[in-house]
């Protein structure tokens, strides 16, 4: 018999780092995965909070330890395979001098690059480019909402 917290959502968590240098182009990572390009970040483990998580996965990743900023955005963002999913992203600031010392494991990653606001469709599934675009227009000044890459409600001004 259900029960009624057998309708209550549990979707899966991710968070993901968001670093734009001042010329504004964005930080990407290619997986050896998949074969499209992602900002740095991955899923939250059970007890970790999302800003948590987002430190943990930079420093996976790239080998810096940064810690967010702000929240960015929060995007619904269901998927057929992967059912609900709430993907935070976090401004993680400027990375100045540290962007030296960004190191790939070549496993999980095996590169990384800056690319321009104008080219993110080319590297990124379409809600991701949306969402990171949306963001760029708005100057991720925090705290917008997303469902599906789309600001909500669709006629908000990110």
């Amino acid at each position: 018999m259900a029960t009624t917290e057998d309708t209550f959502a549990t979707p899966r968590v991710a968070a993901g780092a968001l670093f734009v240098n001042p010329t504004g182009q964005v930080l990407l990572v290619h997986p050896t995965y998949k074969d499209t390009w992602d900002i740095p970040g991955g899923y939250v483990e059970r007890g970790e909070s999302p800003a948590a998580a987002c430190r943990r996965e930079v420093l996976e990743e790239l080998s810096l330890d940064r810690e967010p900023r702000r929240l960015a955005a929060v995007d619904w963002a269901p998927n057929d395979r992967e059912g609900d999913k709430l993907l935070f992203v976090f401004d993680c600031g400027p990375l100045g001098q540290d962007e030296q010392r960004i190191k790939v494991d070549g496993h999980e990653l095996d590169r990384w690059d800056w690319v321009a606001a104008e080219q993110l469709d080319d590297y990124l599934i379409p809600r991701l480019a949306r969402r990171i675009g949306s963001l760029l227009q708005g100057g991720a000044q925090g705290g917008a909402y997303f469902e599906h890459g789309v600001p909500y409600p669709k006629s908000a001004v990110v």
